[in-house]
């Protein structure tokens, strides 16, 4: 777009809709996680379950 010559505050406006959807999908996928796979890790590896969701908070935050 920028090589195009679209003005600023459009590729900005773009890039704001992007971020929404990417965390949209981003908390979709963690609430399938949450309800699926997560379950199955804390009866096998309760640590290392626990050790996978504080690494996913930091990342979010």
């Amino acid at each position: 777009m920028m090589e195009e010559g679209v003005y600023c505050p459009e590729i900005i406006q773009q890039v704001d809709s992007v971020n929404g959807l990417l965390k949209s999908v981003k908390k979709e996928m963690l609430a399938g996680h949450l309800d699926t796979c997560v379950l199955d890790r804390l009866k096998e590896n309760k640590a290392g379950a626990i050790e996978e969701l504080l690494k996913i908070y930091n990342l979010s935050n």
